[in-house]
């Protein structure tokens, strides 16, 4: 049975009326190892006629995270909890699996959706139609996640990469009871977050300042180790 400890999650706020209903995907499981990657970013080639700065870069590294989800429909129903045992009982971890796999289909656009997307692109709502409508359908968008790691690592990301491996099944309908999930999140860059809208705006926004400001303040305190250390080390 699984004890009450810290779970890390994926948090995705769902467009609905009246109020925004979090998909709140919490680990049955922590991964036991995960690979935090940092890309550097490209360097500023110039313009032509201007000499470029080899210094310069375009913007921000890069942040990702990729690692390994174990699911188990036996644990679920051994826990005790009445819904979990019902939905593990039924359908293994279908539903886990499920909201997993939504994090990777784009959400409608703000105020459109189906039918907003058809009247704008026939050119309806208001004036005269126009064979040739000027007005782009809405494009859609994947939605944006919170990874929540403890309270020292809440950041906006993008499900990258998903695979399932499925392993065990029940004997009567083959539901998955036993699944290793890989995935694969990139944390969104500032640039990509002034693009985000919905509910989830102001959290987001919110969230990557907060994980920068505290990566910031643990490496002002890390400058306490370094000028001790440094004594000795430099022929200054």
């Amino acid at each position: 049975m699984a004890g009450k400890y810290l779970r890390g999650a994926l948090i995705e706020f769902t467009e609905t009326f009246p109020l925004p209903i979090p998909n709140v995907i919490i680990f049955q499981y922590n991964p036991e190892t995960m690979t935090h990657t940092w890309t550097p970013a490209t360097t500023n080639p110039g313009t032509p006629g201007q000499p470029s700065n080899p210094l310069a870069i375009t913007g921000q590294p890069q942040e990702a995270f990729s690692f390994s989800l174990v699911m188990d429909a036996n644990d679920m129903i051994a826990d005790g909890d009445a819904v979990e045992t019902g939905l593990a009982t039924v359908s293994g971890i279908y539903t886990r699996l499920a909201a997993l796999e939504m994090l990777l289909f784009p959400t409608a656009p703000p105020g459109g959706g189906l039918i907003g997307s058809v009247t704008a692109a026939l050119g309806i709502g208001g004036g005269s139609a126009s064979p040739d409508p000027t007005r782009q359908v809405p494009a859609a968008q994947l939605p944006t996640v919170l990874f929540v790691w403890g309270p020292g690592r809440i950041v906006p990301v993008r499900v990258t990469s998903l695979t399932f491996t499925e392993k065990l099944y029940d004997a009567i309908l083959l539901n998955p009871i036993h699944v290793e999930a890989q995935l694969g999140l990139r944390v969104l860059t500032q640039d990509e977050l002034a693009k985000v809208d919905g509910p989830l705006a102001t959290v987001a926004k919110g969230a990557s300042s907060y994980s920068q400001g505290l990566r910031e303040a643990l490496a002002l305190a890390n400058l306490a180790n370094a000028a001790e250390s440094i004594i000795g080390m430099l022929p200054l």
